[in-house]
């Protein structure tokens, strides 16, 4: 044994606690900061050019014009826009899957900008958080949620090249073209894993019949998977060959040594309903046939023709299924099962139109949906004589109330528990605990699939977990250090601040003059500050086990 190696792991300790302890005392001093009144400040706004946004706004118009024209015809009264931080929220939750801190609410309280929400989603699109958070939902519907073949597969690298991808706006047309035709090394081709996940250990090439479901629905958003057995019924007009024979373009795929591959020589068989041998089955797509390029090799060919202008499935299908992310319900349901010929929902063609003319702008597509009166309006109405309806809801005349994500619950939970905001800028030591602390949630209260938008209601267990699990507890206790609540409670210059900034942090709106009595009554019953603290952090549980944390609205 090295005997320099206990006086080396002493230091590592020793360096390891002073970054944790400069850390927290940064954190703990920092919060008188966080707790005084803003003081506004004149900023040039992150953003695009008036000309630009301007055409954004035209396009989400029109798209508003088309839902007001159904909230006419079924006499439906739009609920109203609803504030700033209620908008700030949704946008935080939805591009970063977790609620904005106290840290950017006091920024953005001290901007003079004419439209803070707008503020808002451009920082969001320029901001590491967004394009990791966005690129692991894209990565549940392109892969799944499982770690695959070891061997042939590192979901890790795929999710990183996706978030590359989507900081640098990388046009959309380009980022499924380099998926379903992709070629090389899976460790050095992240793209490649794509393909790799569905390895079979039983043969050398891809499953082609996962493939062939995978780019039908995460791509065009067409179930044609439910014709692999036997032909549409009840009215289908798929046919089980439409659906082998799209699968026959992933017949060349072949791993070797150098990777994925394509080669010419292997081909695709199955044997239908209803035969007795299997049939060499030839590469056709299912509709729109003159898309298809005449050269190229089979996957090549394939991912031209999905992402195709004229194929407007492809499209749709992302608009739908960007729709849901902003909302957490898509226009369409399910996400991926959009009929090809209609009807269509309000505002999905022009969308469609839009994503089309612009070169498949992903970031462009988020700011035309966030721009619309639907992504702004409130989600309860102004008039307690006319509540919201089940069908003011279905018709996004007002916004859908939904429970969150379990990763946007721990997310959630992680970041009001501190107070500065946790991103690409924290120290690594703490951004690894928050990811561990999120998985270990996420697979606690039950991880809700590779893309699922259904909107149940929490299991007992879940609840029961949120109340007096480890999540929750850890981050309220009465932890100076660690856990805002305490560090509110002890530095609050009154107990109306210490209030204040409670509701700020967890639930991202002032407190009402009720519960500001409320709570600011119960505080003053402390005797010492660190009673209050104390009191503080009973606070802090109460609220992150209340309803409307838990839920998007």
């Amino acid at each position: 044994m090295n005997p320099a190696s206990p006086s080396l792991s002493w230091l590592l300790w020793l360096r390891n606690a002073a970054i944790l302890t400069a850390l927290a005392a940064g954190a703990f001093w920092g919060v008188a900061e966080l707790l005084a009144p803003p003081v506004a400040k004149v900023t040039h706004a992150p953003g695009l050019p008036k000309a630009q946004l301007e055409n954004i706004q035209q396009t989400a118009h029109a798209v508003d014009a088309s839902f007001e024209k159904t909230w006419t015809q079924q006499h439906i009264q739009p609920a109203g826009r609803t504030d700033d931080f209620t908008l700030i929220r949704r946008l935080s939750l939805a591009l970063t899957g977790s609620i904005p801190s106290l840290q950017e609410l006091r920024t953005l309280e001290s901007l003079k900008a004419a439209d803070i929400p707008q503020w808002w989603l451009s920082h969001l699109l320029s901001d590491r958080r967004t394009s990791d958070y966005l690129a692991e939902r894209l990565a549940r519907v392109y892969v799944g949620i499982e770690n695959g073949p070891f061997l042939m597969y590192r979901r890790r690298r795929l999710v990183d090249w996706l978030s590359d991808a989507l900081q640098q706006n990388c046009p959309y047309d380009q980022i499924a073209r380099s998926l379903i035709d992709s070629h090389g090394v899976w460790t050095t081709n992240p793209e490649v894993n794509f393909v790799t996940v569905t390895n079979q250990m039983n043969k050398k090439g891809p499953d082609e019949v996962k493939l062939a479901a995978k780019v039908s629905r995460a791509f065009l958003g067409v179930r044609i998977d439910c014709v692999q057995c036997h032909d549409g019924k009840l009215g289908s007009t798929w046919k089980q060959s439409d659906f082998h024979q799209l699968a026959a373009f992933f017949g060349q795929a072949d791993f070797a040594l150098n990777g994925l591959r394509d080669d010419p020589k292997r081909t695709y068989k199955v044997r239908y309903l209803g035969q007795m041998e299997e049939e060499k089955i030839p590469a056709k797509v299912p509709w729109k046939p003159e898309l298809l390029p005449a050269k190229g090799s089979p996957r090549e060919k394939l991912a031209t023709w999905v992402t195709a202008k004229e194929n407007k499935a492809f499209a749709r299908a992302m608009v739908n299924r960007m729709w849901a992310l902003l909302f957490n319900r898509p226009l369409v349901t399910p996400v991926d099962e959009i009929p090809l010929d209609g009807p269509f929902p309000p505002g999905m063609e022009l969308l469609a139109d839009d994503f089309i003319a612009h070169s498949y702008d992903l970031q462009r597509l988020i700011r035309v949906i966030v721009s619309t009166q639907a992504f702004q309006m409130s989600s309860q109405s102004a008039d307690p004589s006319h509540p919201v309806t089940t069908a003011a809801e279905n018709a996004w005349a007002a916004f859908p109330v939904t429970r969150l994500r379990p990763e946007q619950m721990a997310g959630s939970v992680i970041q009001a528990a501190s107070l500065s905001t946790i991103d690409a800028e924290t120290h690594v030591l703490f951004r690894i605990k928050r990811n561990i602390d999120v998985a270990n949630f996420v697979k606690r209260y039950g991880d809700s699939g590779e893309d699922s938008f259904d909107d149940g209601g929490g299991t007992i267990p879940q609840r029961l977990l949120l109340m007096n699990g480890n999540m929750i507890t850890t981050n309220t206790g009465s932890n100076p250090f660690l856990n805002a609540g305490t560090r509110i409670g002890m530095l609050a210059p009154d107990n109306a601040t210490a209030v204040e900034s409670a509701y700020l942090s967890i639930f991202t709106r002032r407190p009402t003059p009720a519960e500001a009595a409320h709570f600011t009554t119960l505080l003053a019953t402390a005797k010492s500050r660190n009673s209050r603290s104390s009191a503080m952090s009973d606070l802090y549980w109460t609220l992150m086990n209340a309803t409307e944390f838990s839920w998007n609205h």
